[in-house]
């Protein structure tokens, strides 16, 4: 049996999130088994390096799947970009040793949000970018952010509760770059929580308009409740733009 690892691209504007429901096949972990079913001849379960929510994006979305197929894999990523949807594309197809497992054997991962600065429109990427209004004071969110650098318990930052696993995760870079009307927020840790990117995003915009303060942060750390950190910022703006491994 081979083990086959993909690297997906996708717009998840359309789609409600990453993983296979049963109410809808509006997603892309249903698209991609879709095509791989019909290619191989049997029923294939793809396991992605983790789950996206209804649109968000993704640059380099991990996945692997088990096959008997015998098609090289320069064939297997030619079939599945002929037959997949335009807004998503297989970047790299890899044959991996059977012991990989896509989310399992994650180390980190990279996610970037962008924030358009602007009362002006982005007629050609408004589709990846949330629109925020209003002066924002990118210092304040620069000292914010480096008090959320290194290991804490994020279960303030956690879109549910978690009682049986650990919401304790470690971020390693957190950066805040502004070019033009575009603020880049760069988020990379061993891992991130139900929301995680979005709502400490929404609380960094929140400081830098003033409605909160850095200094808040060390007590919102230590409450573990979610009402006490900022708004979740949407969808729209979210990229998973890398999955680490050793």
């Amino acid at each position: 049996m081979r083990n086959i690892r993909l690297k997906i691209s996708y717009d998840g504007t359309r789609y409600q999130g990453w993983q296979r429901q049963k109410t809808t096949d509006q997603t892309i972990q249903g698209k991609i088994e879709q095509v791989l079913t019909k290619m191989t001849g049997h029923h294939v379960e793809i396991n992605g390096s983790g789950r996206t929510d209804a649109g968000v994006h993704a640059r380099a979305q991990v996945a692997n799947f088990k096959t008997e197929c015998e098609m090289s894999v320069d064939e297997i990523k030619e079939y599945l970009n002929e037959y997949l949807p335009l807004d998503i594309a297989v970047t790299e197809v890899k044959e991996v040793s059977e012991r990989f497992h896509s989310r399992l054997n994650v180390v980190g991962k990279r996610y970037i949000y962008r924030v358009w600065n602007s009362t002006e429109h982005n007629v050609f990427e408004r589709k990846y970018l949330y629109p925020f209004i209003g002066p924002v004071d990118l210092e304040k969110m620069r000292k914010a952010a480096n008090l959320l650098m290194g290991t804490h318990d994020f279960q303030s930052f956690c879109g549910r509760k978690i009682k049986k696993k650990s919401t304790v995760r470690t971020i390693k870079r957190l950066e805040i770059e502004k070019t033009g009307h575009e603020i880049r927020f760069l988020y990379e840790g061993d891992g991130f929580l139900f929301h995680m990117v979005r709502i400490l995003t929404g609380t960094l915009l929140e400081i830098g308009t003033g409605e909160m303060q850095p200094d808040e942060l060390p007590g919102i750390l230590e409450s573990k409740r979610r009402e006490n950190a900022g708004r979740t910022a949407p969808a729209c703006g979210l990229i998973l733009d890398e999955v680490f491994y050793d």
